[in-house]
């Protein structure tokens, strides 16, 4: 046998590369052998075969920003406030156990999954179930536990709360993660350091965890300066901005991925720029705050991007337009960036974010075998020109027909294989019905 699976008959879109019309994909193992046009591998023999019609073939996105625990709150808490945290009158992570975290997170990784996402970060409290549950569907995930030491109870109620146990816990919890799940699953699953924010930690927790992350070599994850609000709050306490505080605290460099990144300023900007951090640009659940990162400074900076959907939805090409839109919009209708820039972000550029740009996010061979497959008898996905344009304009995760995460077929027919999507959905509902109940009760 030559190869464990063999993709015939696809239209392979990757990012740097052109559009190859005609192709077939082999994987051996848990990477891409070869591409050749269909005709070249045509009698060559697989272990399976997919016939991909002349459909649409990309690299599986890559989404590095999630807390899928917040499906509780989705379509409720986005016109009251701009984060759950920072918001009465909706459900709050600590109410959660880990049976409900589970359930939680099995619904919002469901709909990663079933629309493209092959890589996902995830960090909320209860790291353990989260990553249970990344587990069970297949996907390569990396996890982390929310590092906290002000009370978001108190938080909530627009009042920063020092509790000095709670960071000790919080972070005695994301250790215990690496200890419990780090390389698990197959080695698809690998542990993060996860502070919430410059205004949920203190100086001294953040000097904590950089020191940790220095130690091991581990990738961090947080927000930075995803509102006006945090932005007063931290310089009001610290006589900083948050940037600067992250900086200051040895948390700013290339081990990081900070999210949103909305009130920064010229020098915040170029500060991030020369750390080597990445900006985890999250278009969508900006926008639906009323707000927009100044993306195209950062990224004239030099700033490395990456893209995420913050769990407002499972599609990043959604996030792929979204950026686009926001950038010319704040751009005054200048055509800032394009269709293969965007996508580059969601692909190769989360990869790279994730220590693996040399073997995520691109169909070539020596690459790992994630790859999506989109319906070829999709409308809104015909013509094909240049596949990118097409893809990223046009597309949407609800096209995703097959999904493949390390040469394993993890979604056929559009239903993921692993498991049982009507109890995964039964299951969160109940948990979101309670909650919401609870909130109600008062």
């Amino acid at each position: 046998m030559d190869y464990d699976l063999l993709i015939e008959n696809v239209d392979i879109v990757s990012p740097g590369d052109a559009v190859r019309r005609g192709h077939s994909v082999a994987v051996a193992g848990e990477t891409i052998a070869d591409i050749q046009p269909a005709a070249v591998l045509q009698g060559r023999t697989a272990g399976r075969r997919i016939d991909g019609r002349g459909g649409l073939c990309s690299p599986g996105f890559v989404n590095v920003h999630n807390h899928t625990p917040l499906m509780a709150v989705r379509g409720m808490f986005e016109d009251r406030g701009f984060a759950p945290a920072y918001t009465k009158g909706v459900p709050q992570g600590h109410w959660l156990g880990d049976a409900e975290t589970f359930a939680l997170a099995r619904l919002g990784l469901a709909e990663m999954l079933l629309q493209g996402c092959t890589s996902v970060v995830d960090f909320y409290a209860r790291p353990q179930a989260l990553a249970a549950a990344m587990a069970e569907t297949g996907l390569r995930g990396y996890i982390g536990g929310r590092i906290m030491d002000v009370d978001t109870a108190a938080l909530a109620e627009g009042k920063v709360v020092a509790d000095p146990a709670l960071g000790e816990r919080t972070l005695a919890d994301s250790l215990a993660l690496f200890d419990a799940w780090h390389g698990a699953g197959d080695g698809r699953i690998q542990c993060i350091l996860a502070p919430h924010a410059p205004d949920t930690c203190s100086p001294a927790l953040m000097r904590s965890v950089a020191d940790i992350a220095a130690r091991d070599d581990i990738r961090v994850h947080t927000h930075l300066a995803q509102s006006p609000l945090e932005a007063t709050r931290v310089q009001a306490a610290y006589g900083r901005s948050p940037t600067e505080l992250l900086d200051e605290n040895g948390l700013l460099n290339a081990r990081l991925t900070a999210a949103h990144c909305i009130a920064v300023s010229d020098d915040d900007i170029a500060r991030i720029a020369r750390s080597g951090a990445f900006v985890a640009h999250v278009p969508v659940g900006n926008a639906t705050g009323g707000q927009s990162a100044p993306i195209e400074a950062l990224h004239a900076a030099g700033a490395p991007i990456a893209l995420s959907t913050d769990s407002k939805s499972g599609c990043m090409l959604d996030a792929m337009r979204m950026a686009l839109r926001v950038a010319r919009i704040r751009a005054g209708g200048r055509l800032v960036f394009d269709a293969a820039t965007a996508f580059a972000w969601g692909t190769v550029g989360g990869a790279a974010s994730l220590g693996h740009g040399a073997v995520l996010g691109r169909i070539r061979p020596g690459c790992l075998a994630d790859i999506v497959l989109f319906d070829p008898e999709a409308p809104n996905l015909r013509p094909v020109v240049d596949g990118v344009g097409v893809l990223v304009h046009s597309g949407s995760g609800f096209n995703v027909q097959t999904v493949i995460v390390g040469g394993e077929i993890l979604v056929e027919d559009r239903r993921p294989v692993r498991y049982d999507l009507s109890a995964v959905i039964r299951e969160a509902q109940d948990v979101a019905d309670a909650l919401w109940a609870r909130v109600q009760a008062g």
